[in-house]
């Protein structure tokens, strides 16, 4: 099954995603994951394009939220209304009853509305008005925020962002790439036409899959010791919780499958380990100017790998 799922990148990567390969990786990677995706970059870099070719090639029902600070929490999750022809109160199901599900710029959305989100990404279900409707599955949240601009904006605290099994960004395309988007115009179009390769029972079934790629005592002992060394180190406060661990073995395993092993290597978790841990990092007072990305690179380079 591992073959499918990489002719869904490669195919991308051909045709629509050029230039995208770590991103549209890591977002497969969250899907066989089970987990969910934080993208962290400005405007206009192809985080909708992304998610939605993704959603096309997979054939998955796509959702998207765009918050804003009125943005109520029934306007993601639905609400009920009574119909008067039938004499009952129905509930219509609101953008997250979709498959991968785009949030646009979160930290824009009161908390309340962020809480209301996050629970329905982590119990994997709403409840309205006392009844409780279960969301599809796969279920994939792609959630976006810009790193630069807090005017208006409500971060997400540490505790919210933990629950993000992966953070990462797009960034820019290479200069010829981006003259050939100059030239050709939006992709959009194309993206919508874009015919499924695999289906929902084929996905639950890689989920399956990834779940049984063996992770050996020596590599499990490897990234308690990662975890263990950002919890020690000098330039943070709090370091990478039980939540992340296991975000960090779920990621490997994943990384594993997609290259056809049935066993974890070290190098698939230092393949992951920063997009999935350096995010929930909490720097030290007076250390919160320093990049977490390098910080956590930092103690990856200093913890010994393993032998085979």
């Amino acid at each position: 099954m591992h073959a499918e799922m990489n002719r869904v990148i490669d195919t991308l990567l051909a045709k629509h995603l050029q230039g995208k390969s770590r991103s549209l990786r890591l977002a497969m990677i969250t899907l066989l994951s089970g987990g969910h995706l934080l993208l962290e970059d400005i405007p206009g870099l192809g985080k909708t394009t992304l998610a939605l070719a993704l959603a096309n090639a997979l054939g998955l029902s796509f959702g998207r939220v765009q918050c804003t600070s009125d943005l109520l929490p029934s306007d993601i999750t639905g609400l009920s209304i009574f119909d008067r022809d039938e004499n009952r109160f129905r509930f219509i199901e609101g953008p997250v009853f979709s498959h991968i599900v785009l949030v646009d710029e979160i930290n824009r959305a009161m908390p309340k509305t962020q809480s209301a989100l996050l629970e329905a990404m982590e119990e994997r279900r709403v409840t309205v008005e006392g009844k409780t409707w279960p969301l599809p599955e796969p279920f994939l949240v792609l959630a976006t925020q810009n790193p630069t601009e807090q005017v208006g904006t409500y971060p997400l605290p540490e505790s919210q962002m933990d629950r993000f099994l992966l953070a990462t960004d797009i960034g820019y395309p290479t200069a010829e790439m981006e003259k050939a988007i100059l030239r050709t115009g939006s992709i959009r179009d194309d993206i919508r036409r874009i015919t499924p390769l695999v289906n929902c029972e084929q996905i639950l079934a890689a989920q399956a899959a990834v779940a049984t790629v063996h992770l050996g005592d020596k590599v499990l002992d490897y990234i308690y010791r990662l975890i263990a060394a950002s919890r020690a180190h000098r330039f943070i406060y709090a370091g990478i919780s039980t939540r992340g661990g296991l975000s960090l073995a779920a990621a490997a395993r994943a990384w594993a499958y997609l290259d056809g092993r049935a066993v974890v290597l070290p190098e698939d978790v230092q393949a992951v380990v920063v997009p999935v841990t350096a995010h929930r990092l909490v720097l030290a007072p007076g250390q919160e100017a320093l990049d977490k990305k390098e910080v956590l690179q930092s103690i990856v380079d200093s913890v010994p790998v393993p032998l085979a």
